[in-house]
Parts: structure tokens; C-alpha cells; sequence
């Protein structure tokens, strides 16, 4: 059932102070099927593995597919398939093998799942800032943070957006620098044309419930090279383990990142949906656009130049001045009317900012690798780092997304947030 609709009455009471909320009903949710185009090819698939009795990737056929297509769709020629997106970034990270207190420049506004790899490899995550009208890395602020220290810089592509790539990597070009381009909300989105995960050396990808295709948790690495660092992309998720050889070796020290033949074959089901998916979640993003573009409180986050979206989340920040209550009241009774959201992502402060970076709570009391030695300083990230980010996770509300949002659920989030936008208005 489609919740109901605009138009609401100006001057109704906010569902926040006892009115109705516009949307009466639930809307399609990431969470369950009801946003999600998960159904019989899938089930066909694991069903196919359970009879098998095969589960492991070791022994069957499934994951081996998953990445072979994976690696096909993207046009290189290196796909390895792992548990999550999170792992995906730590295999990107073991296969560069930084020294500990390297340095690799990341956004302040990402999921953890970026820095953690980044601390496991004992390496420092160094927050660059970001441009204001796309929320992704800043390319000077990126240029400025180079140091000796310097080994990748880690480009996340948020909200489904591509960075702006081409002075990313004239950066990078200029100190020969890796670049793992974190891949996991803009799953086939394009910069000038050209598939985002292709442009660096390493593409990440995650599969947990949310994104754009999924199974249920997982990640791939794309490469079009392999070995360039004295260790090949598949023993990196594997225990150092090459299984190509008889018997058992490990090389380095590496996890067990195994995907199951249970996601791939549901991951297999669902790379055929991805055309759907991402016309279903652009077509609902320009309706939301249009209804959108004549409300002087909001202000729809900007698509980079020459890049194609696809819409993990649909952001807007609220503008400066137009509004009498603060972004949180804002977010609390948008929520009231029916529409989930949040204030800022990662959330209302920076990834700085959290309690695992701001207290260095990683290696016991270590402090371990924020110290010097192995460091080149101590590093600290005090309120100012990174001030256009800081801004940006008060100012910012955050949408889920997905790509069975019809236009008339589209309409009613859009009256809901007109209804409080009239309702504030400064």
C-alpha cells in the first residue's frame, strides 16, 4: 500500500507536535524485501549450493563465477570476492604493505569500515577535507596533507558520487602514490564516462544489506594488475595461503576473508539486477530533485561534473539562516512525519571525532599507530581538522534510498519535508 501523499495544508500541525504525519504508512526499506529486488532467481541459486553440499568457496564453483562476472562487468582483469566491505579495504590495504606509521589520506566523511583497515595495517589515516558542493575529497586539501610518510590516498565515492578523479590521481601520479578507490555506495557509477573502481590501482566494493546489489554481507577487490607489490590480491584475503601450490604455505600475514558459495550464488542472482536497481534509484532521485528545486531551506548535495550518480542515499543540506531550529529538530520531525533520516554522515561529527580515533583506542593503551616512532608525530585530530566536514555533518540530512521508491512515495517525502521546512522557516 503507497502511503498518502501532498498535498499538505499549510499550517497543519507537525506529526512532531501531535498532527498527522504526511506519510501515513511505511515506506520501501533496504531493511526487507519491500525495498529490495530479492526474490526467485536467488532462491534458485542457493538452492542449487544446498543440494550441492558444497559451501565453501575453496571447493565449489559459485564464488569463482561471482568474481569472474564481477571482473568482467568492470573490464579488468583481477577480482577477488571477501566477507565485507570492510575486507575488501583490508585486503586492498595488506596487498600494498605499508610500513608501520605510513600514512594513507582519507575522508573524514566515510563509513569506519575505511580507516579501520587502515589501523590494522598500522598505518595512519590522514583526514583530508571536503568540498562542500559534493561532500567528496577535496583534491587541494588532498595535495596540501602529502608527506614523505605518504603511501595511498583512499577515495571514497559517497552517497553514490563520484569524487573528482582526474586531480585525485594527478596527486597521486606527482608522488607515485597508490589509490584504492572505495567503491561500496556507488556501485557502477561513472566519472567521465568510465566505471568508478577502475581508475586507481585497487576498486572496492561492499554487498551488505544496503547497497545497490547485496548479499547480505560481502565485498570484492578489483585490480587490472596483480603482484606489483611482492604478493598477489588473492593470498591477501586467504592466510598469505597461494592454494595454487601442493600442500600448505603462508607467505605474510593475511586473515580469512572467505566468501561463502551461499552469498555468491546470491550475489550471481543479483548482478542481473543491477540495471533495475540503478534506474529504479536515479529515476526516484530526479523526481525528488524537481519537487525539491524551488525550497530555499534545502539544498540537494551536487553530482560532481561529468560523473554519473547512483543514489546510495539522497542528501540535502539545509541552508544557513533559513531555518529557526537547529539541523537535529529538523531531522527529529521529518522523522515524525514518516520519513527516516539522519543529521550528518558518518553522523553529526567526523570520523575524527568518534571515540576509536579521538582517544586512540585501538592496541591496548598503545595508542599504537597514532605514536611516535613508528609515526613520523603524534597524531591528534582536534575539532578544526577538517572545518568544511565538520560543518557539513551538522548541516546535512541523510536519506536511505532505494530503488523501489515509487513517485507517489516520492511525492510524500517531499511534502513531508515542505511541511517542516513551512513549519521552521526562519
Amino acid at each position: 500500500m503507497i502511503p498518502s501523499a501532498p498535498p499538505t495544508p499549510i499550517g497543519q500541525p507537525l506529526a512532531i507536535d501531535g498532527g498527522p504525519p504526511v506519510v501515513a504508512g511505511p515506506l520501501p526499506s533496504i531493511r526487507d524485501a519491500s525495498g529490495r529486488l530479492i526474490g526467485a532467481e536467488e532462491e534458485a541459486l542457493v538452492r542449487e549450493v544446498i543440494r550441492s553440499g558444497t559451501l565453501a568457496y575453496i571447493y565449489g564453483d559459485k564464488v569463482r563465477r561471482f568474481e569472474a562476472e564481477f571482473a568482467r562487468l568492470h573490464g579488468v582483469r583481477h577480482a577477488v570476492a571477501v566477507s565485507s566491505g570492510t575486507a575488501a579495504l583490508h585486503t586492498a590495504m595488506i596487498y600494498l604493505d605499508p610500513e608501520p606509521g605510513d600514512e594513507v589520506i582519507v575522508s573524514p566523511l566515510t563509513d569506519m569500515g575505511s580507516v579501520i583497515p587502515i589501523l590494522y595495517q598500522q598505518a595512519v589515516p590522514v583526514f583530508a577535507d571536503v568540498d562542500p558542493r559534493t561532500q567528496n575529497l577535496d583534491p587541494r586539501s588532498v595535495a596540501a596533507l602529502v608527506s614523505p610518510r605518504t603511501r595511498a590516498i583512499m577515495v571514497t565515492h559517497l552517497y553514490g558520487n563520484p569524487a573528482d578523479l582526474d586531480p585525485l590521481l594527478a596527486v597521486a601520479r606527482r608522488h607515485d602514490l597508490a589509490v584504492i578507490e572505495d567503491c561500496a555506495q556507488a556501485h557502477l557509477a561513472r566519472y567521465r564516462g568510465r566505471l568508478v573502481g577502475t581508475f586507481g590501482h585497487l576498486g572496492c566494493f561492499s554487498f551488505q544489506q544496503s547497497k545497490h546489489i547485496t548479499t547480505g554481507d560481502g565485498g570484492m577487490v578489483i585490480a587490472a594488475e596483480d603482484g606489483r607489490h611482492g604478493r598477489r590480491l588473492r593470498e591477501c584475503f586467504d592466510k598469505g595461503w597461494p592454494r595454487d601450490r601442493p600442500g600448505r604455505d603462508h607467505l605474510f600475514l593475511a586473515p580469512n576473508y572467505h566468501l561463502t558459495e551461499l552469498q555468491a550464488a546470491v550475489g550471481l542472482a543479483q548482478l542481473g539486477k543491477y540495471p533495475a536497481c540503478l534506474s529504479g534509484r536515479q529515476r526516484a532521485a530526479r523526481q525528488l530533485d524537481g519537487l525539491l528545486a524551488d525550497e530555499p531551506a534545502v539544498e540537494p548535495v551536487a553530482v560532481q561534473d561529468g560523473a554519473e550518480a547512483v543514489y546510495f542515499y539522497y542528501c540535502f543540506r539545509l541552508r544557513a539562516g533559513a531555518l529557526r531550529v537547529a539541523p537535529a529538530q529538523f531531522v527529529a520531525a521529518l522523522t515524525a512525519e514518516g520519513v527516516r533520516c539522519e543529521q550528518g554522515y558518518p553522523g553529526p561529527v567526523p570520523l575524527y571525532a568518534y571515540p576509536v580515533i579521538r582517544d586512540r583506542r585501538t592496541f591496548g593503551r598503545s595508542g599504537w599507530p597514532f605514536t611516535s616512532p613508528p609515526a613520523r608525530r603524534d597524531w591528534t585530530y582536534p575539532p578544526g581538522t577538517c572545518p568544511v566536514a565538520e560543518r557539513l555533518c551538522q548541516e546535512t540530512v541523510v536519506l536511505p534510498w532505494n530503488e523501489r521508491l515509487e513517485p507517489a512515495h516520492v511525492a510524500a517525502i517531499a511534502a513531508a519535508v515542505r511541511k517542516v521546512a513551512d513549519a521552521y522557516r526562519a
